[in-house]
């Protein structure tokens, strides 16, 4: 379109330099002019070459394509990475990996900034609201991105509008896991316990749409476990692990040492195919005859943010989620899938789960709060 739109600049001055002044009595009637001598009109033919140099170097600056020597330069300064979740949790683990090879790959300082709380749309809204310069980016999870608008009534941030899409991250496989105290091994053992316990049992999750999943399952099963809201991983794994609230979904990169130390029990996964680690541990569909979408978590920057920083940021974030050792210490082990794209595939992806995040609500009856 910039080329399109300067290939046009340049044929309207040609033309003006080119062209003969109509007669005097035609400039008033501009319908009577022939279109290539319009802009003689407007103009005039003693219009010098330099006026018309310097009116293309203007024009070209205006359209941006001067962003290119920028992004050679990037970044100069310290980049902050914002991310809607407290400190401590699967995710916030995740970006504080992917900011130190970032500093070390680029040489300036990428400072992670936790915005919590407003069911992830606090640390969202300063996402958005944030300067379209690269120094600020953003790791997002599917929650405020597809599934908020048809959650709240209301949002700060526009989530089809606001962010320009870098790249996916990774698939974060959840799990149902339950403190030992309980003394179940499977999510029917834990429903017939939560019958004859009502409104006794409470389970923790941060994301509103698990808390609409969990509301499906209660009513399923015809049973009463109530929610307690937290912030962060890390704060749900505190309150699973001393029995205050002894029931969780939550993702499993939260709790893999956990659970090989046998101090929790998982009752299921969400993800396709049991995970490698926990062979024993059934999917959702095998527990309960349906499945919950897998979540994933992606690298955002504020709409407008030019298109060569965002390439590359993203050439960066795949030479480093590509080292084994990467892969290794923050995919294998910590039991997520790398889900590293494009961003126009990225950006086609959120589409399509945005579709089906709105048929999930829409199914569950849930109203937007």
């Amino acid at each position: 379109m910039r080329i399109v739109a300067v290939a046009g600049f340049i044929a309207c001055f040609m033309a003006c330099l080119g062209a003969q002044a109509p007669p005097a009595r035609h400039r008033p009637l501009a319908g009577r002019v022939p279109p290539d001598k319009l802009c003689v009109l407007r103009y005039g033919r003693g219009m010098r070459m330099r006026g018309f140099i310097a009116s293309l170097v203007l024009a070209v600056a205006s359209l941006g394509w001067c962003a290119p020597a920028s992004a050679q330069d990037y970044p100069n300064k310290t980049v902050r990475i914002i991310i809607p979740l407290g400190a401590g949790g699967g995710g916030d683990i995740f970006t504080r990996a992917l900011s130190e090879e970032l500093q070390k790959r680029l040489g300036q300082t990428f400072l992670v900034e936790n915005r919590t709380g407003g069911g992830l749309n606090i640390g969202t809204r300063a996402c958005a609201d944030a300067a379209p310069d690269g120094y600020t980016i953003c790791v997002l999870s599917s929650e405020p991105i597809v599934y908020s608008q048809y959650l709240f009534k209301s949002l700060p941030f526009n989530p089809e509008k606001d962010f320009e899409p870098i790249t996916n991250l990774f698939f974060n496989t959840l799990a149902f896991a339950v403190n030992n105290s309980l003394k179940v091994k499977t999510v029917q053992e834990l429903m017939a316990l939560a019958k004859m316990q009502p409104g006794k049992l409470s389970y923790s999750t941060f994301s509103f749409p698990l808390a609409h999943y969990m509301d499906g399952l209660n009513k399923k099963y015809g049973v009463d476990i109530v929610r307690v809201p937290y912030r962060s991983g890390n704060e749900v794994m505190t309150a699973l692990l001393s029995g205050a609230t002894p029931i969780t979904l939550l993702g499993l990169s939260n709790m893999v040492s956990t659970l090989q130390a046998g101090k929790i029990t998982a009752l299921a996964v969400n993800s396709s195919l049991r995970s490698p680690l926990f062979p024993d541990v059934p999917t959702l569909k095998e527990a309960t005859g349906e499945n919950y979408p897998q979540s994933w978590f992606g690298l955002f920057a504020p709409a407008g943010t030019p298109k060569p920083i965002i390439a590359k940021l993203h050439k960066e974030v795949v030479a480093i989620t590509g080292e084994p050792a990467f892969i290794q210490k923050m995919y294998i082990e910590r039991a997520v899938e790398r889900a590293v794209d494009t961003p126009e595939a990225f950006a086609r992806f959120i589409i399509e789960d945005r579709a089906i995040a709105h048929r999930i609500v829409k199914e569950s009856g849930a109203e937007p709060q």
